[in-house]
């Protein structure tokens, strides 16, 4: 399978999974929802900042095209997830909760994938890659006797 749709739906099931708690969650305790509201999102938020800064740290190739399209698939499939979850863990939601999950809520969760997943790309590539430190290493042994001036005696 491709490396974009793995991401993708591995993305939309943990962001399916947390609204989904939030929602049970506000059912039982209206007025503390904010606080688990708050972990939730900082939970996803760390989840595709790490994932793609481990890509980054790997050179992984083509990492920002495959976190883009996984932002976008995301978005619409977490949005399906979550009301068919919704429907059947909080209360009995009906179908007219899918076009606002697959419009606002398939936006929402494809930015909260997006914009984590390039900070992370961006930290992940600055960091140094076991990978270029391999290769550096093995480069300067091999260089190391090439560069060396000859010394002639002068006179």
């Amino acid at each position: 399978m491709r490396t974009w749709l793995i991401r993708g739906l591995i993305m939309a099931v943990l962001h399916a999974a947390a609204f989904t708690t939030v929602a049970k969650v506000e059912v039982y305790q209206p007025t503390g929802a904010t606080v688990i509201q708050a972990v939730a999102i900082a939970v996803l938020v760390g989840a595709a900042a790490l994932w793609s800064a481990l890509d980054g740290w790997l050179r992984r190739e083509d990492s920002g095209r495959t976190w883009f399209i996984a932002a976008l698939v995301a978005g619409p499939v977490s949005g399906v997830l979550y009301v068919i979850a919704r429907a059947i863990f909080v209360d009995q939601t009906s179908m007219n909760e899918l076009w606002p999950a697959l419009t606002g809520g398939a936006a929402f969760t494809a930015l909260l994938v997006l914009i984590p997943a390039g900070l992370g790309l961006l930290v992940g590539g600055r960091l140094e890659s076991p990978r270029k430190a391999a290769l550096t290493d093995d480069e300067d042994e091999e260089a190391e006797p090439a560069q060396r001036p000859s010394r002639k005696p002068i006179g």
